[in-house]
């Protein structure tokens, strides 16, 4: 019998390098959005609709054993967009998976959704744990925070498996010196929301930095290896050829918060 998994955003940055790393025998891919996605070699179901429109969602959730939900508007703006977009569209999809019984769900969260919190914070191991309670550094990361909370709530009301991926950088290769602490790689992503669509029995809820296995990272890592969650690239290996990286101010405030230069952004207007 064929595994269904319907992935929202499915046109976006990470739905599009996701889409072939989830694909595999016996399973089918149904990739929403509201922008034209691609037709591939993969056999996907294209669905062309938005994730805010309930009706649409009763369609595309009709047979699925687990959604994806990577949707959403990525980075600051207006909190009537976010919250339109990023808590209420959330909430659609979570009411969708009630309706027709899809026992598993994987949200996109983001580091932001805990931008404050700080290197003198870390555990005794050294490391932020991913649980980390919410301390968002934007609008963007407040809306990231809801998604979480919507994750527990679903989860504690109907007993929806739900897992939270606080993503950090999600590139082909870092694109900063900042980036070697916080970046994921599209593989590593893949490996990541895997390990939460494979998780056995009971159903839980979980919160999980999406992170590589860089060297300098200060995320911890234990909770995604608990589900099976083993990344395999580093940042590292770029380092050697970012210009200035011996030399880089590594004391500075902004480093030492997981938002980084977010913490300082104007609010609801992005870096525009």
């Amino acid at each position: 019998m064929s595994e269904r998994i319907l992935i929202t955003g499915a046109a976006g940055r990470i739905g599009t390098a996701l889409r072939p790393l989830l694909a595999r025998p016996g399973r089918v891919l149904r990739l929403l959005d509201i922008h034209p996605v691609k037709p591939g070699d993969d056999d996907a179901e294209i669905v062309t609709a938005s994730f805010t429109d309930p009706a649409a969602l009763d369609e595309a959730c009709d047979g699925v054993d687990a959604v994806v939900h990577l949707g959403g508007k990525p980075g600051e703006g207006s909190w009537e967009e976010l919250a339109e977009v990023n808590v209420e569209g959330t909430r659609q999809v979570l009411e969708a998976a009630v309706r027709h019984g899809i026992p598993r769900v994987v949200l996109a969260s983001s580091i932001h959704a805990a931008g404050f919190w700080t290197r003198d914070e870390v555990g005794p191991d050294g490391f932020l744990p991913s649980d980390t309670a919410p301390r968002p550094d934007t609008l963007y990361g407040v809306s990231k925070a809801a998604v979480e909370g919507l994750g527990s709530l679903y989860h504690s009301r109907f007993g929806i498996d739900v897992s939270c991926l606080r993503f950090g950088a999600y590139r082909p290769e870092p694109l900063s010196i900042v980036d070697l602490t916080v970046w994921i790689s599209h593989e590593d992503g893949a490996r990541l929301v895997q390990a939460c669509l494979s998780t056995p029995p009971p159903a839980g809820f979980r919160v999980l930095w999406g992170i590589s296995a860089n060297a300098r990272r200060w995320f911890s890592l234990a909770e995604g290896a608990a589900i099976g969650y083993h990344p395999e690239d580093d940042a590292e290996r770029f380092a050697a050829g970012m210009s200035g990286v011996e030399d880089f101010d590594w004391s500075d405030p902004l480093l030492h918060l997981v938002g980084g230069s977010f913490c300082t952004l104007p609010l609801g207007r992005g870096r525009g």
